[in-house]
């Protein structure tokens, strides 16, 4: 997605907002362009750490497809701008940690962990510094050899150290493991510190007021992976994560206000002066080609234009696009499709690699209203509609009670009765995109570009009114 890695922010631990991303493209590579048939879906930037040292706040991730670890750095993590550097090779699951002593590290790895110690700007790694093995199996205290032991995040507690990484032994479920030493190079003693509902991977966090936290996350389904805030005790030297081993269902923290609009938001797509041309929720599929989307060419409307023939959606450019959310939620939009050219197709999606469209299609100088299912793999057109009119309204719901992940599309013609469309489609989780499901905005040509379609708004909530 771009721009990539959301910054969010909380004062709470459960209410949280986006404030800002840590760059607005990661890369300018093909993949990461949309061009010459190749993508980075599920190879972008991954498992990213954060740090404050020195009034200054540092991000780092790394990226598969460039291979390239990255770091971003910025003294004003909500307004920036933040600095770049990046340098090779890619630190798979990296930690950065400043410690006491000035020093500046990395532990990166799976299974076997490595340490190495940066420059102290971290623009790369230093010459003559440390650089070795920490940990040659950090899935051992799990009981059994897993094929996982990263996700590495590493902390220091009353001048010990505490390495977090996420296992998944044979047979079992994602287990928090924790490595303790008392000097960073170690030696590191390792034991399981969580096993519950298969909720790991993260680290610790505490309160102004003494409180400790571990903030860990827990795969659900084609909803995506969610977050929890698990309370943590000390005792003997360790973190206790849990009350009783279990994930509490609630917590000594305020009441949720749900995640709109901080996380995901409607949009009329209306701008004043000095507004940002797209909020914060708002993500592209890859690099966009700006020259080819507005907000102000329409005033109250986001234009998606053709630049290219494309064949699929998911290889097409500027798709815009954010969250689904559970427990069950619904995303729609109108859109004004009197511009369209032969061969466009524009519309709602349910964006993954078994991706669902409600969408119109303009073929033989005729549009109509269709539904695709891509839950095979391979897209299905399952039903169209003649379309008469300039004017459609689209929407689609989503399902994710108890990971039944099942979504359902629908049109109208005049934005109040809701009539179905195609067939349900059954959101899979799956890992050539490593996320879940995203409403998407989109426009594509199959042969003419330079069409164009104006979208009035989109408007997304929890699901909360019946479709007819």
């Amino acid at each position: 997605m771009a721009p990539g890695v959301p910054i969010m922010k909380s004062e709470d631990l459960i209410n949280w907002k986006i404030v800002g991303y840590a760059y607005n493209v990661l890369d300018t590579v093909d993949e990461l362009t949309l061009k010459n048939n190749k993508n980075s879906y599920g190879r972008g930037s991954w498992a990213s750490s954060i740090r404050y040292h020195n009034e200054t706040f540092y991000v780092s991730t790394f990226a598969q497809t460039t291979g390239k670890t990255y770091i971003y750095s910025t003294k004003d993590i909500e307004k920036g701008p933040w600095k770049a550097s990046s340098f090779s090779p890619s630190f798979h699951d990296n930690t950065i940690f400043f410690d006491d002593d000035g020093r500046v590290y990395l532990i990166y790895g799976n299974k076997k962990l490595t340490l190495i110690e940066m420059n102290a700007d971290l623009s790369g790694v230093k010459t003559g510094g440390i650089n070795q093995v920490i940990i040659e199996n950090s899935s051992l205290p799990s009981g059994s050899d897993s094929s996982l032991g990263e996700g590495s995040q590493l902390f220091k507690v009353n001048g010990k150290y505490f390495l977090f990484n996420i296992t998944w032994p044979r047979g079992g479920m994602r287990t928090v493991v924790i490595h303790r030493a008392d000097k960073i190079t170690g030696p590191w003693e390792g034991r399981i510190a969580f096993q519950d509902l298969g909720v790991a991977q993260g680290g610790l966090v505490d309160t102004p007021d003494g409180r400790w936290f571990a903030y860990l996350f827990r795969d659900f389904g084609s909803v995506g992976r969610i977050p929890y805030i698990v309370p943590v005790k000390w005792e003997g030297g360790w973190p206790v994560i849990g009350v009783d081993g279990k994930v509490p269902d609630r917590l000594d923290l305020p009441a949720s206000k749900g995640l709109i609009p901080g996380i995901v938001a409607s949009d009329e797509f209306n701008r004043r002066k000095g507004d940002p041309s797209l909020p914060l929720v708002w993500q592209w599929n890859h690099n966009p080609d700006n020259n080819l989307w507005s907000v102000s060419k329409r005033k109250g409307y986001l234009r998606l234009t053709t630049g290219r023939i494309d064949t699929i959606l998911v290889t097409s450019r500027n798709t815009l696009t954010q969250r689904t959310f559970g427990p069950e939620c619904y995303g729609s939009t109108c859109m004004d499709v009197s511009k369209m050219k032969e061969g466009d197709f524009a519309g709602l999606t349910l964006l993954q690699r078994k991706f669902g469209i409600a969408g119109v299609k303009f073929v033989n100088g005729t549009k109509s209203i269709v539904m695709i299912n891509a839950q095979t793999g391979k897209p299905v057109d399952e039903e169209g509609v003649p379309l008469l009119q300039k004017i459609i309204y689209l929407k689609a719901e989503c399902d994710f009670r108890n990971k039944t992940d099942i979504a359902h599309f629908f049109y109208s013609l005049d934005g109040k009765i809701w009539k179905p469309i195609g067939t349900q489609l059954k959101m899979e989780y799956s890992m050539p995109h490593f996320m879940g499901y995203r409403f998407g905005l989109f426009n594509y040509s199959t042969k003419t570009p330079g069409g164009y379609v104006d979208f009035d708004w989109f408007r997304t909530d929890l699901k909360n009114e019946k479709t007819d």
